[in-house]
């Protein structure tokens, strides 16, 4: 069967070719109370508003011709908080002749999003599709070198803009094989793979790294086993890879499947994120659309969901009506039952790194203890408050997760170690109860009360 891929007009060949994906979340905060803009839908009647709610980002994929659509645009400024260029970013669009690099269409979205406390996701640095001509027709170790030239160089551009990069895309082959796709990055050696994300790591350092694929959805598919063992192979190994990406595009050929839940919860025990990163589904089942939300808050370190599109008339195929506005822009169905499955929630089935409450923390011979609890959570941050007994002077040394960084404290005196992750918090005699901001940066893992010891 051929299809064409998202906003490309040349045949392809096989069950799927395609892009894409997203990440992140957003709103706007002062230092301790949200402050949203004037017009800004209040959390829970909107997506974004609703996952963030969630600690999650909902987005979708934007095309730069289409932000002079009132229509569209007004779509997406009301409801998403997170976007994905939809060609914008790739290597036809970003490199169109060999080392001239044009970034123009790319960093309209992503000013667009920026702009208006929207994050972005890069999409995508190295694939076997959408090439230039130019790197089409080479190979070997011109070709590496090139691919990583690349990446280097458009993850360097947009460095501090993009929440996460979907660094490696579609590398393996469908079918029962779980082989690696043949593709002319491939013949370069085995390890192009590895080669690109060190590449992205060293240009773009506190960007989440993804591998992002399609017809990854089943757990029991040869090709989710296969970048499984790739992506468990990279964590034994220390390659810098933080998330997997599950395209997620189903239909009547690679419909939606009850172990859906399963795959993400596996993958994510791997120490991976995931996320839902180009989601249609054909006849925009209120049902299905309604599960996938479900089993992506069901998942502790699944960050978050992109619909492939707004309107049916922006999908790539928009004669499966596979979206959640139809093509004049009205909700459908399967939006009131996405909105509905955010603000109902679930329980997460899959431990996070740490519990949501972290037990109170007694050093050895002590009795002061720190308690730590989840406070106010926005779409790029949250708060945390920690509860100090046994002691009126104390000392509290509290880790968060790298790229998290504390943004602001109060009712204590904070230092911070050479890496910034690391807090100690002293009593400043405002009590016994302290607080602080985390921007999560596409991390929500909670902080880690480390110690608490009486001064």
């Amino acid at each position: 069967m051929t299809e064409r891929c998202q906003g490309d007009t040349r045949p392809r060949t096989g069950p799927r070719a395609r892009t894409a994906i997203v990440l992140a979340a957003a709103a706007l905060l002062a230092a301790t109370s949200a402050a949203f803009l004037p017009g800004t839908a209040s959390a829970g009647t909107t997506l974004g508003a609703s996952a963030a709610e969630k600690g999650r980002y909902f987005g979708t994929a934007v095309a730069a011709s289409r932000l002079s659509d009132g229509n569209y645009t007004t779509i997406l400024n009301r409801e998403f908080n997170s976007v994905t260029p939809e060609n914008e970013m790739k290597i036809d669009a970003t490199e169109p002749q060999q080392g001239r690099f044009s970034y123009g269409a790319a960093e309209q979205i992503v000013n667009h999003a920026r702009s208006r406390g929207m994050s972005v996701r890069g999409h995508t640095l190295a694939w076997h599709s959408q090439q230039p001509p130019w790197m089409e027709s080479m190979s070997g170790s011109a070709l590496r070198s090139a691919m990583l030239n690349h990446v280097t160089q458009v993850a360097t551009h947009f460095r501090g803009q993009v929440v996460a990069w979907d660094v490696v895309n579609e590398a393996f082959e469908d079918g029962t094989s779980g082989a690696r796709r043949n593709s002319n990055l491939q013949r370069t050696g085995n390890d192009w793979i590895e080669a690109a994300f060190r590449a992205a790591r060293a240009a773009d350092p506190n960007a989440k790294l993804c591998y992002n694929d399609y017809n990854t959805d089943n757990w029991t598919h040869a090709k989710t086993q296969a970048v499984y063992n790739m992506v468990r192979d990279f964590k034994s190994r220390g390659v810098p890879i933080d998330c997997v990406g599950f395209q997620s595009h189903f239909n009547n050929d690679s419909p939606y499947v009850s172990n859906y839940r399963t795959t993400l919860s596996s993958f994510a025990a791997l120490g991976v994120d995931v996320q839902v990163t180009e989601l249609d589904i054909q006849g925009a089942s209120a049902a299905t659309y309604r599960s996938v939300v479900e089993d992506c808050l069901a998942v502790a370190r699944c960050n978050g969901i992109t619909v492939w599109g707004i309107r049916d008339s922006d999908s790539w195929r928009a004669s499966q009506t596979p979206l959640l506005f139809n093509s004049s822009g009205q909700k459908k169905a399967a939006y009131d039952a996405v909105l509905a499955a955010l603000n109902n929630g679930t329980t997460p089935t899959d431990p996070p790194t740490t519990p949501p409450t972290t037990p109170p923390t007694t050093p050895p011979g002590g009795s002061c203890t720190a308690t730590l609890q989840d406070s106010t959570r926005w779409g790029d941050r949250f708060n945390s408050q920690v509860t100090v007994s046994g002691a009126s002077n104390w000392t509290v040394v509290v880790a968060v997760t790298p790229p998290q960084k504390v943004s602001n404290t109060w009712n204590g005196t904070p230092t911070w170690d050479s890496s910034g992750n690391v807090m100690t918090m002293r009593s400043n005699g405002s009590g016994n109860v302290f607080g602080f901001t985390t921007m999560a940066n596409g991390t929500w893992t909670r902080p880690v009360v480390r110690s608490c010891t009486v001064s």
